[in-house]
Protein backbone atom coordinates (compact mmCIF):
# COMPACT_ATOMS: atom_id res chain seq x y z
CA UNK A 1 0.00 0.00 0.00
CA UNK A 2 0.99 3.62 -0.45
CA UNK A 3 2.86 5.02 2.56
CA UNK A 4 0.67 7.03 4.92
CA UNK A 5 1.72 9.61 7.48
CA UNK A 6 -0.48 9.84 10.58
CA UNK A 7 0.01 12.98 12.68
CA UNK A 8 -0.91 12.28 16.30
CA UNK A 9 -3.39 14.76 17.69
CA UNK A 10 -2.04 14.11 21.19
CA UNK A 11 0.78 16.54 20.32
CA UNK A 12 -1.45 19.16 18.70
CA UNK A 13 -2.56 22.46 20.18
CA UNK A 14 -6.17 21.86 21.19
CA UNK A 15 -6.77 25.59 21.46
CA UNK A 16 -6.12 25.80 17.72
CA UNK A 17 -6.85 22.25 16.59
CA UNK A 18 -8.24 23.20 13.19
CA UNK A 19 -5.23 25.42 12.42
CA UNK A 20 -2.92 22.54 13.35
CA UNK A 21 -4.72 19.82 11.43
CA UNK A 22 -5.59 21.48 8.11
CA UNK A 23 -2.03 22.43 7.06
CA UNK A 24 -0.84 18.91 7.90
CA UNK A 25 -3.58 17.28 5.83
CA UNK A 26 -3.12 19.70 2.93
CA UNK A 27 0.62 18.90 2.93
CA UNK A 28 -0.09 15.20 2.43
CA UNK A 29 -0.94 13.61 5.78
CA UNK A 30 -3.46 10.89 4.92
CA UNK A 31 -4.39 9.85 8.45
CA UNK A 32 -5.18 11.57 11.76
CA UNK A 33 -4.15 9.48 14.74
CA UNK A 34 -6.34 9.76 17.84
CA UNK A 35 -4.81 8.39 21.05
CA UNK A 36 -7.42 7.23 23.52
CA UNK A 37 -6.10 6.58 27.04
CA UNK A 38 -8.16 5.59 30.05
CA UNK A 39 -5.74 6.30 32.92
CA UNK A 40 -5.76 2.58 33.73
CA UNK A 41 -4.13 0.62 30.91
CA UNK A 42 -1.69 3.54 30.56
CA UNK A 43 -0.93 6.29 33.10
CA UNK A 44 -2.64 9.08 31.25
CA UNK A 45 -6.18 10.22 30.42
CA UNK A 46 -6.88 11.77 27.04
CA UNK A 47 -9.75 12.10 24.57
CA UNK A 48 -13.07 10.42 23.90
CA UNK A 49 -15.45 10.04 20.92
CA UNK A 50 -16.14 13.77 20.90
CA UNK A 51 -12.85 14.32 19.03
CA UNK A 52 -13.46 12.10 15.98
CA UNK A 53 -17.09 13.28 15.97
CA UNK A 54 -15.86 16.87 15.66
CA UNK A 55 -13.51 15.93 12.82
CA UNK A 56 -15.78 13.60 10.86
CA UNK A 57 -16.75 15.10 7.52
CA UNK A 58 -14.45 18.10 7.96
CA UNK A 59 -11.51 16.47 6.18
CA UNK A 60 -10.81 13.56 3.85
CA UNK A 61 -8.20 12.17 6.24
CA UNK A 62 -8.67 8.71 7.71
CA UNK A 63 -9.59 8.89 11.41
CA UNK A 64 -7.38 6.36 13.16
CA UNK A 65 -8.40 5.60 16.76
CA UNK A 66 -5.80 3.91 18.96
CA UNK A 67 -7.42 2.42 22.06
CA UNK A 68 -4.93 2.30 24.92
CA UNK A 69 -7.61 1.11 27.30
CA UNK A 70 -8.66 -1.79 29.47
CA UNK A 71 -11.71 -3.63 28.10
CA UNK A 72 -11.49 -2.16 24.57
CA UNK A 73 -14.73 -3.89 23.59
CA UNK A 74 -16.61 -1.29 25.64
CA UNK A 75 -15.32 1.61 23.50
CA UNK A 76 -15.74 0.39 19.93
CA UNK A 77 -19.38 1.22 19.24
CA UNK A 78 -19.08 4.82 20.42
CA UNK A 79 -15.95 5.52 18.39
CA UNK A 80 -17.33 3.86 15.28
CA UNK A 81 -20.50 5.96 15.53
CA UNK A 82 -18.33 9.05 16.02
CA UNK A 83 -16.71 8.52 12.63
CA UNK A 84 -13.59 6.39 13.19
CA UNK A 85 -12.30 4.55 10.12
CA UNK A 86 -9.59 2.48 11.79
CA UNK A 87 -9.64 1.20 15.38
CA UNK A 88 -6.69 -0.53 17.01
CA UNK A 89 -6.56 -2.16 20.44
CA UNK A 90 -3.79 -3.73 22.47
CA UNK A 91 -3.11 -7.45 22.53
CA UNK A 92 -2.17 -6.98 26.20
CA UNK A 93 -5.60 -5.52 27.03
CA UNK A 94 -8.01 -7.88 25.30
CA UNK A 95 -9.10 -11.13 26.92
CA UNK A 96 -10.94 -12.14 23.74
CA UNK A 97 -8.93 -10.46 20.98
CA UNK A 98 -10.59 -12.30 18.08
CA UNK A 99 -13.99 -11.16 19.28
CA UNK A 100 -12.84 -7.55 19.62
CA UNK A 101 -11.40 -7.58 16.10
CA UNK A 102 -14.66 -8.90 14.70
CA UNK A 103 -16.60 -6.33 16.70
CA UNK A 104 -14.54 -3.56 15.05
CA UNK A 105 -15.12 -5.03 11.59
CA UNK A 106 -18.85 -5.41 12.23
CA UNK A 107 -18.94 -1.72 13.24
CA UNK A 108 -17.65 -0.82 9.77
CA UNK A 109 -14.04 -0.04 10.71
CA UNK A 110 -10.66 -1.58 9.91
CA UNK A 111 -9.37 -3.54 12.93
CA UNK A 112 -5.77 -3.25 14.09
CA UNK A 113 -3.86 -4.96 16.86
CA UNK A 114 -1.30 -2.96 18.86
CA UNK A 115 1.63 -4.31 20.82
CA UNK A 116 3.88 -2.71 23.45
CA UNK A 117 7.70 -2.71 23.26
CA UNK A 118 8.01 -5.23 26.09
CA UNK A 119 5.62 -7.80 24.63
CA UNK A 120 7.12 -10.54 22.42
CA UNK A 121 6.08 -10.38 18.76
CA UNK A 122 5.07 -14.04 19.02
CA UNK A 123 2.03 -12.91 21.03
CA UNK A 124 0.57 -11.60 17.75
CA UNK A 125 0.65 -14.95 15.98
CA UNK A 126 -2.97 -15.86 16.70
CA UNK A 127 -4.21 -12.45 15.52
CA UNK A 128 -2.30 -11.86 12.27
CA UNK A 129 -5.06 -13.47 10.19
CA UNK A 130 -7.78 -11.39 11.82
CA UNK A 131 -6.65 -7.77 11.50
CA UNK A 132 -5.99 -5.25 8.74
CA UNK A 133 -2.95 -3.71 10.39
CA UNK A 134 -0.48 -4.14 13.25
CA UNK A 135 0.49 -1.14 15.37
CA UNK A 136 4.01 -1.65 16.69
CA UNK A 137 4.72 0.71 19.57
CA UNK A 138 8.25 2.12 19.41
CA UNK A 139 7.91 3.81 22.81
CA UNK A 140 6.10 2.74 25.94
CA UNK A 141 2.56 4.07 25.53
CA UNK A 142 1.05 6.80 27.64
CA UNK A 143 2.88 10.01 26.78
CA UNK A 144 4.05 11.84 23.67
CA UNK A 145 7.54 13.12 22.97
CA UNK A 146 9.43 9.99 24.01
CA UNK A 147 12.66 8.71 22.47
CA UNK A 148 12.42 6.01 19.80
CA UNK A 149 13.41 2.54 21.05
CA UNK A 150 16.10 1.23 18.68
CA UNK A 151 15.15 -2.42 19.28
CA UNK A 152 12.07 -1.65 17.19
CA UNK A 153 14.02 -2.48 14.03
CA UNK A 154 14.67 -6.02 15.27
CA UNK A 155 11.02 -6.33 16.21
CA UNK A 156 10.01 -5.13 12.74
CA UNK A 157 12.08 -7.92 11.21
CA UNK A 158 10.32 -10.44 13.45
CA UNK A 159 6.92 -9.01 12.59
CA UNK A 160 7.60 -9.08 8.86
CA UNK A 161 8.65 -12.73 9.15
CA UNK A 162 5.42 -13.52 10.99
CA UNK A 163 3.32 -11.78 8.34
CA UNK A 164 5.15 -13.57 5.53
CA UNK A 165 4.05 -16.92 6.99
CA UNK A 166 0.43 -15.79 7.09
CA UNK A 167 -2.24 -15.92 4.39
CA UNK A 168 -3.17 -12.38 5.46
CA UNK A 169 -1.09 -9.26 4.75
CA UNK A 170 -1.84 -6.62 7.39
CA UNK A 171 0.14 -3.44 6.94
CA UNK A 172 2.53 -2.27 9.66
CA UNK A 173 2.08 0.98 11.58
CA UNK A 174 4.71 2.32 13.98
CA UNK A 175 4.04 4.83 16.75
CA UNK A 176 6.54 6.65 18.95
CA UNK A 177 9.61 8.78 18.42
CA UNK A 178 9.20 8.97 14.65
CA UNK A 179 10.96 11.87 12.91
CA UNK A 180 13.07 12.83 9.91
CA UNK A 181 16.05 10.94 11.33
CA UNK A 182 14.38 7.53 11.22
CA UNK A 183 11.22 7.60 9.07
CA UNK A 184 13.12 6.59 5.93
CA UNK A 185 14.70 3.59 7.60
CA UNK A 186 11.33 2.61 9.05
CA UNK A 187 9.84 2.69 5.57
CA UNK A 188 12.62 0.45 4.29
CA UNK A 189 11.92 -1.92 7.19
CA UNK A 190 8.34 -2.41 6.03
CA UNK A 191 6.41 0.33 7.82
CA UNK A 192 3.56 1.65 5.69
CA UNK A 193 1.95 4.02 8.19
CA UNK A 194 4.00 6.11 10.60
CA UNK A 195 2.48 7.98 13.51
CA UNK A 196 4.25 11.27 14.18
CA UNK A 197 3.27 13.62 16.98
CA UNK A 198 5.92 16.02 18.22
CA UNK A 199 7.78 15.92 14.90
CA UNK A 200 4.67 17.36 13.21
CA UNK A 201 2.89 19.48 15.79
CA UNK A 202 5.95 20.38 17.84
CA UNK A 203 7.21 22.46 14.95
CA UNK A 204 6.11 25.96 14.04
CA UNK A 205 4.62 24.85 10.72
CA UNK A 206 2.85 21.43 10.71
CA UNK A 207 2.52 21.52 6.93
CA UNK A 208 6.25 21.97 6.40
CA UNK A 209 6.97 19.26 8.95
CA UNK A 210 4.74 16.83 7.03
CA UNK A 211 6.45 17.69 3.75
CA UNK A 212 9.88 17.07 5.27
CA UNK A 213 8.83 13.69 6.68
CA UNK A 214 7.30 12.56 3.40
CA UNK A 215 10.38 13.74 1.51
CA UNK A 216 12.53 11.44 3.64
CA UNK A 217 10.29 8.51 2.74
CA UNK A 218 10.59 9.36 -0.95
CA UNK A 219 14.39 9.37 -0.68
CA UNK A 220 14.30 5.79 0.58
CA UNK A 221 11.67 4.58 -1.89
CA UNK A 222 14.11 2.93 -4.26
Amino acid sequence: MKFKLAPSLLAADFWNLEKAILPAVEAGADVLHIDVMDGHFVPNLTMGPIVPKALAGKTDAILDVHLMVTNPENFITDFAKAGAHWISFHVEAATHAHRVSQQIRDAGCKPGIAINPGTPIAHLEAMIDHVDFVLLMSVNPGFGGQKFIEATYQRLAQLNALIEKSDNTPFIQVDGGVGVANIGRLYQAGVRCAVAGSSVFGKGDPGQAVRELLAEVEKHDA
